[in-house]
């Protein structure tokens, strides 16, 4: 029978492509390493194994307010995999000695490499397969895409989102995690080879290498402004009782680390923000206290409301946040003319090498590094000026060659 069916407008019309075979494990999965012996057991093993080391680490984003690693995945030729506990040893030091300096394979390495530092494991080298992923101007990145791009394999991804704090961990959630770094390694040398194919290898090494001082983003300024539905604040007063919720409801989350949305969602907490009740009754009458969760902390919450309340008109935070850096560009027009013409032509060259070297715009250099630029130039605007703030905002040597010429150019050189 052909594959290709004739629909009723008489046009051929081609059969849906078959499913991909599912990714399975190559070896049956051993237990989970919780215990002294199975450690340094699957450490030797690691030392006598050969080529690079996979690695992966789930967390319990959503469920816990930490973001520790939960589980440690790690694969290696002649070692198979482990999957370790991280959570029954002080740190994985030895796991880190038993490594050296083998080279580290990673998906989404600054997902992963904060949790891994703080159980003491640090890489000398790495790959990551994502970033790779972005370098060759993919249009998907995931693991699983690369998977079914380079493998022609399925991938399941149903137990991303569990909890992995769970003890014990489920056998299906195990299988999954081990999957994680079953190909990596083939997986990254078909990258690599298209990397070099595309002239894009040493680029790639710079990024990595740039990686391994990666320590995570830090904490975030004025973090309780990122509240969902923040925008509908009216009045500095308002955004003083939004911080004071926030606040009160982060100590309690990490606390008890948990999530702090399972404490109190974002709409509660804008909702109470807005009714600001001074007193337990309208406090507790609130839609947003119905659910015996949010109850449990209902003097809190009434003591963030009414703090805010006393607080007098030179303490009460700002509509919008001070910072360091240019304001969003969308103000500029009007206060900075000048620095808007200069980020609209330096947009318009980010936006023509992107194409012409076939790599993403925020991958050629990054849009808060043009911003700045373009807002407060280095005077004088010549190559090496330019050049040289570049590569203090932390751009890689291969980024400045490919841009600082024309970006000098459209900053007015």
């Amino acid at each position: 029978m052909s594959p290709v069916q004739e629909p009723a407008d008489g046009q051929p019309e081609e059969a849906p492509a078959a499913p991909l075979p599912r990714l399975a494990l190559r070896e049956p999965l051993g237990d989970v390493i919780d215990d002294n012996d199975s450690y340094a057991a699957y450490c030797a093993q690691i030392t006598v194994g050969t080529g690079p080391v996979a690695l992966d680490a789930e967390r319990a984003s959503g469920y816990r307010y930490s973001q520790r690693a939960y589980l440690v995945q790690v694969r290696r030729e002649h070692a198979g995999t482990g999957l370790i506990d991280p959570i029954a040893f002080p740190d994985l030091r030895d796991l880190g000695e038993a490594i050296g300096d083998a080279e580290w394979i990673l998906h989404a390495a600054t997902q992963d490499l904060p949790c891994l530092a703080e159980v003491g494991l640090h890489p000398s080298r790495l790959f990551d397969t994502e970033l790779a992923g972005r370098l060759l101007n993919l249009p998907r990145v995931g693991l699983a895409t690369l998977v079914e791009h380079y493998l022609g394999m399925s991938l399941a991804k149903e137990h991303s989102a569990a909890d992995w704090s769970t003890r014990p961990l489920p056998r299906p959630w195990l299988e999954y995690a081990a999957l994680d770094v079953e190909v990596l390694v083939e997986l990254r040398d078909l990258i690599e080879a298209d990397l070099e194919r595309a002239g894009k290898l040493e680029w790639a090494h710079q990024d990595f290498e740039a990686l391994l001082s990666f320590s995570g983003h830090g904490p975030r300024e004025d973090p309780w402004r990122r509240t969902s539905g923040i925008h509908r604040a009216r009045g500095r007063r308002m955004l003083a009782h939004v911080r004071a919720l926030w606040e009160a409801r982060d100590a309690i989350a990490q606390e008890r680390d948990t999530t702090p949305g399972r404490i109190l969602p974002d709409a509660a907490l804008m909702e109470v923000a807005k009714a600001s009740p001074q007193d337990a009754a309208s406090l507790r009458a609130l839609p947003a206290m119905r659910g015996r969760g949010p109850r449990r902390f209902l003097e809190q919450w009434l003591d963030a409301v009414r703090e805010a309340a006393a607080l007098p008109e030179d303490e009460l935070p700002l509509a919008s946040p001070r910072g360091d850096g240019p304001p969003p560009p969308r103000a500029w027009a009007d206060r900075h003319p000048e620095a808007a013409a200069r980020l609209a032509a330096a947009r318009d060259v980010v936006a023509r090498l992107s194409s012409e070297h076939d790599v993403p715009a925020e991958n050629l250099i990054t849009p808060s590094v043009v911003r700045a630029l373009a807002w407060e130039p280095p005077s004088p605007v010549t190559v090496v000026s330019v050049g040289d703030a570049l590569l203090a905002a932390g751009a890689r040597p291969w980024q400045v060659d490919l841009v600082v010429t024309p970006l000098a150019e459209a900053l007015g050189a």
